[in-house]
């Protein structure tokens, strides 16, 4: 029998959360009597399901995002793995391609990739003429992680025409990455006038808009270019902010992921005694613990402090003592009636949000999604 530890995917909710960026963006769009006469279409919505679609299963991203329109990722396998499951729209490779030897598994899947180093225009050149492959140009607007610099821009797309004219490169686009579209008002703008400076003139569709920046300024996915945003982590239910007006569930998201685990044990210590590894919890009274199977090893974070929330019977109450390997403790005085067998709702349906718990344990929900580890029981929830 399996230990008393569950986890559930939500694919309904992957949808509702996608209906929700759709929506956000349709509320921004500009009116077809707007100064400049023109009437703008939506953005097209690549859904990112790289790292195992934020640990929720990659099979889970490709049906609960089947209204996207593209898939977004970085692991060629996945990508592949995405046709075998039957995704016929796009699909665009984050991190490009690696080696020469990617390319004819680009070329037979139709799979579109980002070209961010010189390296990779070579290895395009090398390809025989043929089923040319769509292209995005990617920018270093400020991430100073993946792209070209802008001042090299028109270069690189000089060479990429010449490898559209070869019936190597089939469409060519440009994309770039806020390194700070979740700070401070204004954190967007030189990056912006990077890339619209870099580009001006070049014909091409544009992608910019990460969660923070799709979330914050949706307007930004409106102009005279075709447009596709990038949604990550809110799609799965969790903001990108840490503030307290940009919560997930201002925005109308729903948790897609929830992990909850059942108490094996209860003690009862007395005023002065300790909990847990290191003594790091003391009881001020006589109280009662619960044991809760979970531990680290089953991707809770081990650095969750006392005080990380935790819902027992609908009651809120704590994690108290350090988190130990397969174990963690809480606080049971504020629910008398809590028994062995009980659950425990650790984040998302019938537990804290995952948001609050990654702030209690200095991390981010991205990193608790994908933490989950392999041997916690997953249910599908459709």
């Amino acid at each position: 029998m399996p230990r008393p530890i569950r986890a559930t995917i939500s694919l309904s909710a992957l949808s509702h959360n996608l209906q929700v960026v759709r929506n956000h963006l349709e509320l921004a769009r500009p009116g077809s009597q707007d100064k400049t006469g023109k009437s703008f279409k939506p953005p097209f919505i690549w859904a990112v399901i790289k790292a195992n679609a934020y640990g929720h299963g990659l099979e889970n991203g490709i049906r609960g995002f089947a209204g996207a329109d593209g898939l977004a990722l970085i692991d060629l396998n996945d990508a592949v793995r995405c046709r075998e499951q039957g995704w016929r729209k796009k699909i665009l490779m984050l991190e490009g391609f690696f080696e020469q030897a990617d390319l004819p598994f680009l070329r037979a899947n139709n799979i579109t990739t980002s070209v961010h180093h010189i390296e990779q225009i070579k290895m395009l050149e090398k390809m025989p003429a043929g089923k040319p492959l769509d292209v995005f140009l990617k920018l270093n607007t400020g991430m100073n992680r993946l792209g070209f610099r802008p001042a090299d821009c028109a270069a690189r797309f000089r060479d990429l025409l010449a490898l559209q004219k070869q019936g190597r490169v089939g469409n060519i686009g440009f994309m770039s990455h806020f390194s700070s579209a979740d700070g401070q008002p204004g954190a967007i703008d030189e990056p912006l006038r990077l890339m619209r400076q870099a580009i001006e003139g070049l014909p091409g569709a544009l992608s910019i808009c990460n969660s923070a920046a799709t979330l914050r300024y949706p307007s930004l996915a409106f102009n005279e270019r075709e447009n596709w945003v990038r949604p990550g982590i809110c799609l799965y239910g969790a903001s990108p902010f840490d503030t307290p007006t940009e919560t997930a569930t201002a925005f109308g998201l729903l948790p897609a992921m929830s992990l909850r685990a059942k108490l094996l044990a209860v003690q009862r210590i007395a005023k002065g005694e300790s909990v847990g590894y290191g003594a790091t919890y003391r009881a001020t009274k006589n109280s009662r613990v619960g044991v809760v199977a979970c531990g680290y090893a089953d991707g809770y974070p081990r650095h969750a402090p006392t005080g990380t929330p935790v819902m027992i019977n609908g009651v809120r109450t704590r994690v108290i003592g350090r988190v130990s390997m397969d174990m963690l403790t809480v606080d049971l005085d504020p629910v008398p009636e809590a028994r062995e067998g009980d659950w425990v709702g650790l984040w998302g349906q019938n537990g804290p949000h995952i948001d609050e718990v990654a702030s209690h344990a200095g991390t981010i929900s991205y990193e608790l999604m994908c933490a989950l580890a392999k041997r916690v029981p997953v249910d599908i929830e459709e």
